[in-house]
């Protein structure tokens, strides 16, 4: 079976097929990060943007994973799409995009997301869904009638891979796996048992 020398050709070609079923979200992603014991957690994230830069998803710095990713910097990415049976992990350094990317990306989410990302206190106890609907109510007048500018907090984070391993089904479940290192410039490939 012949691959693409390129992991982020190859990411592309898997992307654009996944998205083609139909599926709803095909951006959705299993964002892994550890605290500073080591002990991980993982929550699923939605893929905003992806070039040769990175990937790219947008969070609040003070949510648990936000937190835990400013302490340490190394994640994993997971895309699993049940049809067509494929998969792909990334393994890289999350960095801060530029303000000016977050600003952009801010302004394009509809209003209420945008007072949502400043009414939630996320990964914070929450009294009762009132408190958070009163939350939500303060900011719809605070920012009444006028634009509502990005949260100091909400910004984007760029996973920078290091590593690539793409998984596709195979009969008997002798799976086809392939993994891409990054080698300075460019990348390594090789096989992996399924």
């Amino acid at each position: 079976m012949a691959h693409a020398t390129d992991p982020f050709d190859r990411f592309r070609v898997l992307f654009e097929r996944a998205s083609a079923t139909g599926l709803t979200e095909p951006n959705a992603m299993v964002l892994s990060s550890a605290d500073e014991q080591g002990r991980p957690s993982s929550r699923v994230v939605l893929l905003k943007h992806f070039d040769r830069e990175g990937f790219v998803f947008y969070t609040n710095l003070e949510s648990r994973k936000g937190k835990e990713i400013l302490v340490r910097a190394d994640v994993s990415l997971n895309f699993f799409w049940r049809e067509p049976k494929e998969q792909v992990c990334i393994f890289g350094r999350a960095e801060l995009v530029s303000d000016a990317e977050a600003d952009a990306y801010f302004a394009t989410r509809d209003r209420n997301s945008q007072l949502g990302a400043w009414a939630s206190q996320q990964s914070r106890r929450l009294a009762s869904r009132e408190q958070l609907l009163a939350d939500f109510e303060d900011v719809t007048e605070r920012f009444a009638g006028g634009d509502v500018p990005r949260p100091p907090h909400w910004t984007g984070l760029r996973v920078v891979p290091r590593r690539f391993e793409f998984w596709v089904a195979q009969e008997h479940r002798l799976h086809d796996r392939t993994f891409y290192e990054r080698d300075g410039d460019s990348w390594t490939m090789g096989l992996l048992y399924p």
